[in-house]
């Protein structure tokens, strides 16, 4: 007899989770409760309580994953319960995660494939971060070998991810984030020269803006700092943040050069959870060659009876993301990524399309040349009577999750709407989401009118 065997059954024997005296009451909150509970029923109440939760799947704000297939979470499964970080218990699977680092540092064009080094993250955040720290303690050594300061080091990018900033205020570096020209959307190469100095360790080149979702010229960055070193002498690196364009453009942008097959591109990170396909949470950060990651940043930990190497700033994590990561890269190949991305692409542009014919809309990105995705606004906010916040919480209704926010410096002033693409987002989803959209612009119109009507009205009793 187990110790909840009739715990939930009534005196006619009818089982129900509801009956549970846990349930006849809120959730505990603040304390642990005092007694011990059925699984069951805990597992069904909390069930419940993640109903209050949007659809991930139609979360188009998101560009992390949110298709999972059966396959996946069974490998998952099977890896719930292992430390990635303990390579000597779990040799296999950091044999895993040195084939996966392999890959991508093939699919990266790595100009040596023995002569790189890269790892595993929870995320591309702390991907990024690995990036800058190698930055900024390859330029100290510099700059120390000199006789030179090394107390004032800045990064300069474009409109970056919050990651940046963090980076920059944990580790004590100046950002100097360059704003916006009129009527652009990412940094122009021509600004930089006016940002970098010999104190710069590193400039980021954004492969997907979160705002924008378009690709920074890395190849004509990588040009104007040819010149920057010609003329002033600073030889300043290049990371790019390929969160999400580093899964797409080796697939379905081939003609651009932003990879390892630039010189002065010395790493490269992204999100595994994102346009890899892998579920949450797994990123990637790779160094063209191994003196491009500073011996400083490398740990050797006695661990469970075998010395490691680390140089990622987490520890503990499960392995079951890095396993996962592996499967999609296997099961997918060139192919699968290539027709996926394509698919995505083609969907994006459909919607970008559509939206276009949508007279309230000025489409920013139509979903060609870079991320999956159409960003746009309003042409005429004060005329249309409403925001696209307003049309986000109306959409909210019907379950869709669709971001809208300000644009970087220079452009704040400008509110933009952006919908991404993702595997799993299917054209029948998208021509759901359009009924719904145009539904509630309707709404959105009437209720400017009846709103224009009113204060009309009220002005002339005034």
């Amino acid at each position: 007899m187990t110790l909840f065997n009739n715990k939930n059954r009534d005196d006619e024997g009818f089982k129900s989770l509801y009956t549970n005296s846990i349930a006849q009451t809120q959730l505990p909150k603040d304390e642990l409760p005092h007694k011990i509970s059925d699984p069951q029923v805990i597992r069904r109440l909390i069930y419940d309580e993640l109903f209050m939760d949007g659809n991930a799947r139609q979360n188009l704000a998101t560009f992390c994953t949110t298709y999972i297939e059966d396959e996946v979470r069974d490998l998952m499964d099977l890896s719930i319960n292992k430390n990635m970080i303990d390579k000597d218990e779990y040799p296999q699977t950091a044999e895993i995660e040195h084939r996966c680092v392999n890959i991508l540092a093939n699919l990266w064009h790595s100009p040596g494939k023995l002569d790189t080094i890269g790892c595993s993250t929870i995320g591309s955040s702390e991907a990024a971060i690995l990036g800058g720290l190698a930055f900024k303690w390859k330029w100290r050594k510099r700059r120390e070998a000199e006789g030179k300061s090394s107390s004032n080091p800045n990064i300069v990018c474009g409109p970056v991810q919050i990651c940046w900033h963090k980076f920059a205020r944990y580790f004590d570096v100046e950002i100097r984030e360059i704003p916006l020209l009129p009527d652009e959307l990412c940094l122009k190469p021509s600004q930089l020269v006016d940002y970098c100095d010999e104190n710069t360790i590193g400039v980021v080149a954004t492969l997907g803006s979160t705002f924008t979702c378009v690709y920074e010229p890395v190849e004509g960055i990588a040009k104007a700092l040819d010149v920057i070193e010609k003329e002033a002498g600073y030889d300043i690196p290049i990371h790019v943040d390929g969160a999400s364009g580093a899964f797409i453009a080796p697939f379905i942008q081939k003609n651009i050069k932003w990879d390892f097959c630039i010189p002065r591109v010395k790493s490269i990170n992204a999100s595994g959870h994102k346009f890899g396909m892998a579920p949450l949470g797994v990123g990637w950060v790779v160094w063209r060659a191994l003196e491009d990651l500073p011996e400083e940043l490398i740990f050797n930990v006695d661990y469970l009876g075998g010395q490691m190497p680390t140089f990622a700033l987490n520890f503990s994590r499960p392995a079951g993301q890095i396993i996962a990561q592996y499967y999609k890269l296997l099961q997918l190949g060139h192919e699968g990524y290539t027709a996926i991305q394509n698919s995505c692409a083609n969907t994006a542009q459909y919607l970008g399309g559509e939206l276009s014919k949508i007279d309230l809309f000025e489409i920013l990105y139509d979903g060609h040349g870079a991320i999956p995705a159409v960003c746009y606004k309003l042409k005429d906010e004060i005329a249309s009577g409403f925001t696209l916040y307003d049309l986000s919480d109306r959409l909210r209704m019907h379950g869709w999750q669709i971001a809208s926010y300000p644009l970087p410096s220079n452009r704040q002033d400008i509110t933009v709407q952006r919908i991404l693409i993702r595997h799993g987002v299917s054209r029948d989803m998208i021509f759901l989401l359009l009924r719904d959209l145009k539904k509630e612009l309707e709404s959105l119109n009437d209720k400017s009118v009846l709103n224009t009507c009113i204060c009309n009205k009220v002005s002339f009793h005034h």
